[in-house]
Order: C-alpha cells, then sequence, then structure tokens
C-alpha cells in the first residue's frame, strides 16, 4: 500500500523552511539537494529533514499540508527549529 509523507524541510545556512509531500521521501530528498536543476529549493541547499507525517490517502496528505501552510502551521514548524544560544 503507498503511504504519503508530509515533510518539513529546514536550510540552516539560509534559514529558510520548504514543505511538500511525496510518496517517496528519499527520492524527493535526494531531488531538493543534489539533482533538482530548477525550482525555488535549489536556491537554498543543503535541506535537512526536521519533521514528518504519514497519511494513508494523498487527499489526508494534502490537506496537512495546506494547514502547514497556514500561519498557525509554520508557528508550529518555527518550534522545531533549535534556537541558537548567544
Amino acid at each position: 500500500m503507498v503511504t504519503f509523507t508530509v515533510y518539513v524541510l529546514h536550510s540552516e545556512k539560509f534559514n529558510k523552511i520548504y514543505i511538500g509531500f511525496t510518496s517517496d521521501l528519499e527520492k524527493r530528498l535526494i531531488s531538493h539537494n543534489e539533482l533538482g536543476k530548477k525550482g525555488w529549493t535549489i536556491k537554498f541547499r543543503p535541506w535537512k529533514v526536521i519533521h514528518t507525517e504519514e497519511f494513508e490517502s494523498k487527499k489526508e496528505a494534502m490537506n496537512r499540508e495546506k494547514y502547514l501552510k497556514t500561519g498557525a502551521g509554520r508557528e508550529f514548524i518555527r518550534s522545531l527549529i533549535p534556537k541558537e544560544t548567544p
């Protein structure tokens, strides 16, 4: 059975986050970090996975991805990123 993974990437170097979903996280991460030749994520490499959630349906994954892109969702994501100590 195919599962769908909602994932959150963080670029420490640029302090950027990226939210997406896929049915093959390993292949998608390679695309974001190495293979991709165009798109927003190539500008902010390297990316590190900081959060994942699995769903049985594409619709559930899409709904969760949409939520994580809201203000409340982004607040939750930012809470996952360790704060630098001075």
